[in-house]
């Protein structure tokens, strides 16, 4: 099945060439040029990744308020932030909101489409799983990569794909430290130590809302993170 990808880029130029791109690799793409536009076509029919530029027109935070409308949507729409803007200020920002991985453009094309492709793997993993119980469960936690969702307490926490593979990653051997490198690899992304950090500090927060004794993500310093289960 053709994966559909969304681009949201106000440069016309620009945002040609990576519609050209992307569809010479196969991919079916849409392109909007400001908020408006893309949160009317996104709410009549989500596709199957967006990537995002920041500043849409004169909105200059316009690709920070679709990402926020896009996680009200799906919890699990891979979102990635395609940008100029290259601050931790901003990066820390996107990541926040529920964006999955970061750009600049300066990264290449073959990058890009590496990084997409890691996206769409990841899905199609959990996805295919072929055993007979795609249930883990530890302590109050109960994670199904069949239907990519986590439960704590009997209540469902709204992680995104990217803090769902890394929970999935820690709570599978509870206890057990796992590196940033091992989390990045776990969740096919590549990104810097600090990106890592913010995710995690995401999916406590979002634990938290639910419980604000959370504390099973445990900072190992220098080392990792591991899943306690108490």
């Amino acid at each position: 099945m053709v994966k559909h990808i969304a681009l949201v880029e106000d440069e016309i130029a620009i945002c040609e060439n990576y519609a050209e791109a992307f569809r010479d690799q196969g991919y079916e793409v849409s392109t909007f040029t400001n908020k408006s536009q893309a949160n009317a076509a996104f709410k009549a029919c989500l596709p199957d990744l967006v990537l995002l530029d920041i500043g849409l027109e004169d909105d200059v935070e316009g690709g920070f308020d679709i990402c926020r409308e896009l996680r009200r949507l799906s919890d699990t729409l891979p979102i990635i932030f395609l940008t100029a803007r290259d601050s931790d200020l901003d990066k820390i920002s996107g990541l926040r909101l529920g964006a999955d991985d970061y750009l600049t453009k300066d990264a290449t094309l073959p990058h890009i489409l590496a990084r997409i492709a890691a996206l769409f793997r990841r899905i199609e993993a959990l996805k295919s799983s072929q055993q007979d119980d795609t249930s883990i469960t530890s302590g109050d936690l109960v994670i199904d990569s069949q239907r990519l969702q986590a439960e704590w307490k009997n209540k469902s926490v709204d992680l995104t794909l990217t803090e769902f593979w890394m929970v999935h990653s820690l709570v599978l051997i509870p206890g057990h430290v796992k590196s940033r490198d091992q989390l990045m690899h776990d969740a096919n992304i590549f990104v810097d130590d600090g990106t890592v950090t913010s995710h995690i500090k995401r999916i406590r927060k979002k634990f938290r809302m639910i419980d604000k004794e959370f504390d099973c993500i445990e900072t190992v310093y220098g080392m990792g993170y591991r899943w306690n289960t108490g």
